[in-house]
């Protein structure tokens, strides 16, 4: 009986396509393992030549002829040397496997962790960057992360530190309630705790978004590079503003940035609105302006808290008082609105009559104002008038008259602000943890960046006007009797201040001679009056014929002022 034939297992043109492809594939790896000498020594000589024609094209022409008869020398050397030519070859040929050897290659790529990262971000932005009817979707999910995310950048922890997303033009980028929604899901997604600056590209669709440094805090209060007029509110990153200023940054000099606000009769935003949290800073940039004032001008401090964090300024030159209870505040600042008036008449007086302003009506005056609704609330307990309605003249004229107000509120009390000081003080600071609705409605406008919840002291926004938002650090600017603070700060506070006046007589404004004394509290006992002045028409309060007050000083003040007086 005939043996039957075993089943064959037929085979098909794809497997037979297969076998082919997986035997030209292992006959070229074993070609590659014993040719790679030759490989790698010809990609040494190709680069070799590449070199040598780059650097032949490089050489100026009239150098060319002493070059190429140089190196005809060279072979011509190594031809009539024993052995020459065949050392020669094998110079080169170490030389051509030296450059044409492998490379590890660099990694540029994101890796696998990244990578899912980058997708993670992609396919959360896929609701607010995708419409049903958007044929074909930059977003959609599962889709590709790479046509949308680009330039991105990681730390050391697998964070992302840059990154620029290319949106649909049909995303509603000039709305704010849509971009706060990207700019919030960017900023839980790459990580909290770090200030992200986001950089909208509307006309080419595109949102770059970046981690920004943490300001620098080592910057102490110190003598600043500017014109007169100029205060030093801070520092910013720098790119934000076009100019630097040499600074003592610890033990080393470096240029920073600074935010310059322009004081005087040319500034469009005279006066200063700060607010902020227990603690966050407003009290050492009040004390940082006072110092930088006092050189050029006369200060007043008036100091609602009543904690003495002025009392480094008490009796130095310059400082006229530091008040701190209720009587020595509505004082102050009736003395400052009279100051105000006068300072209007003479230099109007000295207009009609074709003359320069006086000398003393052109001396800074720099009032300084921390919490004035401490001050109303005991105002309105003792049935007295609210001393930010004295702050009225001062802010509405005193650009004019070189009168500056500086006040500082925190966050629970800046209702109890009056529209005068809301109104005029256009140059606003935001400093402290807060959220974006807080910084809009101090400042009119959201800060283009993200805050944090955890900043130090003197950290914050500041806007000039209806300029743009900065972000800011104050300068360190303890109270230099405060033992917690840092010493190199405080001694640095103590190196900028004043002298102390000298006890004895001093100058009163109406040309007599006072001395130094205790004085009651305004309303107690006889009042000084000074000269009879008629206001010029169109300052706040109608033509005055009365006595113009100007209470008694506690300490000695400039000739140019009126001294103010202290509470009993």
């Amino acid at each position: 009986m005939a043996r039957r034939p075993l089943p064959r297992i037929p085979i098909s043109a794809n497997d037979r396509i297969a076998r082919s492809r997986e035997l030209a594939r292992t006959a070229a790896d074993n070609a590659t393992d014993v040719l790679h000498p030759l490989i790698t020594i010809s990609r040494g000589l190709r680069l070799l030549a590449a070199a040598g024609l780059r650097k032949w094209a490089d050489t100026p022409k009239d150098r060319r002829g002493p070059a190429l008869f140089l190196a005809a020398v060279c072979v011509l050397a190594v031809a009539l040397l024993p052995y020459g030519p065949l050392l020669g070859l094998i110079g080169l040929m170490g030389v051509a496997a030296w450059k044409g050897r492998e490379r590890t290659p660099v990694r540029t790529g994101p890796d696998e962790s990244q990578v899912a990262r980058l997708q993670a971000l992609h396919d959360a932005l896929v609701p607010y960057f995708s419409v049903p009817e958007d044929p074909s979707p930059l977003f959609a999910h599962g889709g590709e992360w790479s046509k949308a995310l680009s330039d991105h950048e990681f730390d050391g922890d697998g964070r992302l530190t840059r990154l620029r997303v290319k949106y649909p033009a049909y995303f509603p980028d000039g709305e704010a309630e849509a971009r706060a929604r990207i700019e919030q899901l960017l900023h839980a997604k790459s990580g909290r705790g770090r200030e992200y600056l986001f950089a909208w590209d509307e006309e080419a669709n595109q949102l770059l978004m970046s981690v920004l440094p943490p300001l620098p805090t080592t910057i102490a209060a110190q003598r600043f590079v500017t014109a007169p007029g100029e205060l030093v509110l801070g520092f910013t990153d720098p790119d934000s503003v076009q100019r630097t200023v040499p600074v003592l940054d610890g033990d080393a000099t470096r240029d920073a940035p600074p935010v310059v606000w322009r004081t005087g009769p040319r500034s469009t935003e005279p006066h200063l609105l700060a607010v902020g949290h227990p603690g966050s800073g407003t009290t050492s940039l009040l004390r940082s302006l006072a110092l930088q004032a006092l050189p050029h001008g006369d200060v007043l401090v008036v100091e609602g808290s009543g904690t003495g964090e002025y009392a480094c300024l008490t009796g130095r030159e310059g400082v006229l008082a530091v008040e701190c209870g209720l009587a020595g505040a509505l004082a102050g600042l009736e003395w400052a609105a009279h100051e105000t008036e006068r300072r209007l008449i003479a230099a109007n007086r000295a207009r009609q009559a074709g003359h320069p302003a006086p000398e003393d009506t052109r001396r800074p005056l720099c009032i300084l104002v921390d919490r004035p609704s401490v001050f109303g609330h005991l105002a309105a307990a003792d049935d007295r008038p609210d001393p930010q309605q004295l702050l009225q003249v001062p802010l509405r004229h005193g650009r004019a008259a070189h009168v500056t107000v500086v006040v500082a509120e925190q966050f629970d009390s800046l209702e109890f602000l009056n529209e005068t000081v809301r109104t005029h003080t256009r140059a606003r600071l935001v400093l402290g943890p807060t959220t974006p609705e807080q910084v809009k409605g101090v400042l009119g406008a959201p800060p283009h960046t993200t805050p944090t919840s955890d900043v130090p002291p003197g950290r914050g926004y500041a806007r000039m006007g209806t300029g743009a938002v900065l972000r800011l650090q104050v300068p360190a600017t303890p109270d230099p009797y405060d033992e917690a603070a840092s010493e190199a700060h405080r001694q640095a506070v103590l190196r900028l201040l004043p002298e102390r006046q000298n006890t004895g007589a001093t100058d009163m404004p109406g040309g007599g001679r006072g001395t130094e004394r205790e004085t009651e509290p305004a309303g107690h006992g006889e009042t000084p009056t000074g000269p009879h002045e008629e206001l010029p028409n169109g300052a706040a309060g109608g033509p005055r014929t009365g006595p113009v007050p100007e209470p008694a000083a506690s300490a000695p003040v400039r000739a140019s002022s009126a001294p103010v007086p202290a509470e009993g």
